[in-house]
């Protein structure tokens, strides 16, 4: 009996069956369920061609009598079958969203589902799961620090006033992603970063977001955009600065590299930090649909030539006099301004006309919204929110006056953070301030 006994890795062996084993610890298993004695190395193998030629000639049984395959087996034979008409299609298909993790635990399954694909592109595989893709917004834009501070008292020019400074993230690209993020949405950030601690702390923030800065420049001798901004005691911006040269190098050439990107977005929204020729160059060569902020008078007259292919513009009332070359003095002239963006080929505008809320208009219909209900804290962020809420709008399919609501709440949730940016802001919130 004790010259039958496993040896100690075979005794193991035989005691977990779950543990992988080789050809002769199998044949111990074997044994040891039969109580038989493991034989020695010139009988094992002779065993071993005993349990092959049992294992085929039961596999050629089973065929015979059309009784099921073991799995292996037939997963074996299918892939056999497998041919590059009925693969490719398939890969082709999960290929359209890279970051798609489609687990497929059949080869014999791909086939089936290919065939599935060509008849039905949007049917489900095994499991309820559809392939589909990922929608996500890309955002082409300023990132910056940000150095805000607000007095306690009013503002007097040519003197020192006391109040609070405050340092954080900001910039129009980074804002419209931050709160779209906080809305739920897939983000893709493409903007310019520097070799220092500002673009650490970016970096930092993005990820902890789930923002993708993947697609961004990095300058090695460059220096992370800055912007400085100075409150009066009502929050209300009274003067700012900014050190944005870092955006240069956002040119046409960089953009074509990620143009890929771009056109397989949702839609994009850019502001016009960026050069003239950039943003003359999404114009003529990004299909995904357009979103545009203006950010300031200054700057939106670098909008002016693409006007006609972009789909949504966000402006303010002074902006949008720029744009359409219409005098707004009243709700008139507020209308025609409109009509006269539509008419240069916007499909909507959204003008926001600070403390008289905003008005919305498509080439089907107009409406004149007021501000919800809101504590203000600082109104430093609330066009950056505004635009995010459209965004995220138009991606759940939200029509005109329902995308108009959206970034009203979202406008009055960022007002009443003391930061840019509210961390209260969520579809949740909106929905409620809406409500």
């Amino acid at each position: 009996a004790a010259r039958g006994l496993p040896r100690p890795r075979l005794r193991r062996a035989c005691e977990d069956r779950s543990l992988p084993c080789r050809p002769a610890e199998a044949l111990a298993r074997f044994c040891h369920r039969r109580g038989r004695r493991v034989p020695h190395r010139r009988g094992r193998r002779l065993h071993q061609r005993q349990l092959v030629r049992g294992h085929l000639k039961r596999h050629s049984q089973r065929q015979r009598a059309g009784r099921r395959i073991p799995e292996r087996k037939k997963h074996v034979e299918n892939y056999k079958k497998l041919s590059e008409k009925d693969l490719f299609p398939a890969l082709q298909a999960l290929s359209e969203d890279l970051e798609a993790l489609v687990h497929v635990y059949a080869v014999g399954a791909l086939a089936h589902h290919a065939k599935r694909h060509r008849e039905h592109p949007r049917a489900p595989l095994k499991g309820g799961l559809t392939v589909t893709a990922s929608p996500y917004i890309a955002v082409v834009g300023g990132v910056n620090i940000d150095i805000g501070g607000r007095s306690d008292a009013p503002l007097v020019a040519g003197d020192s006033n006391p109040g609070r400074i405050r340092s954080s993230l900001g910039g129009v690209g980074r804002n419209i992603a931050h709160n779209l993020a906080l809305l739920g949405a897939k983000v893709r950030l493409i903007t310019a970063l520097g070799a220092d601690d500002g673009a650490k702390r970016i970096e930092a923030s993005c990820a902890d977001l789930g923002i993708d800065l993947t697609d961004s420049l990095y300058v090695p001798d460059g220096a992370t955009s800055t912007y400085l901004f100075l409150a009066d005691s009502n929050g209300d911006m009274a003067l700012a600065m900014n050190d944005m040269a870092i955006y240069e190098q956002l040119t046409p050439a960089f953009l074509e590299t990620k143009l890929t990107t771009l056109n397989a977005a949702a839609l994009v929204v850019l502001d016009t930090n960026l050069s003239a020729e950039s943003i003359r160059y999404l114009g003529e060569h990004c299909t995904a649909p357009l979103f545009a902020d203006p950010v300031s008078a200054a700057k939106a007259g670098k909008l002016e030539p693409i006007l006609g292919r972009l789909h949504t513009l966000k402006p303010n009332r002074m902006e949008a006099e720029l744009l359409s070359g219409v005098t707004v003095t009243d709700e008139a002239s507020l209308y025609r301004a409109a009509d006269t963006l539509l008419a240069a080929g916007l499909q909507r505008v959204f003008i926001s006309l600070g403390a008289d809320g905003v008005l919305a208009a498509d080439h089907e219909r107009k409406v004149h919204l007021h501000n919800l209900p809101a504590r203000m804290v600082n109104t430093t962020g609330c066009g950056d929110a505004f635009m995010a809420a459209l965004a995220r709008a138009f991606l759940d399919g939200a029509d005109l006056e329902t995308a108009a609501k959206r970034g009203l709440a979202a406008s009055a949730i960022a007002m009443e953070s003391a930061d840019t940016i509210n961390p209260a802001m969520s579809l949740t919130a909106v929905a409620e301030r809406i409500q």
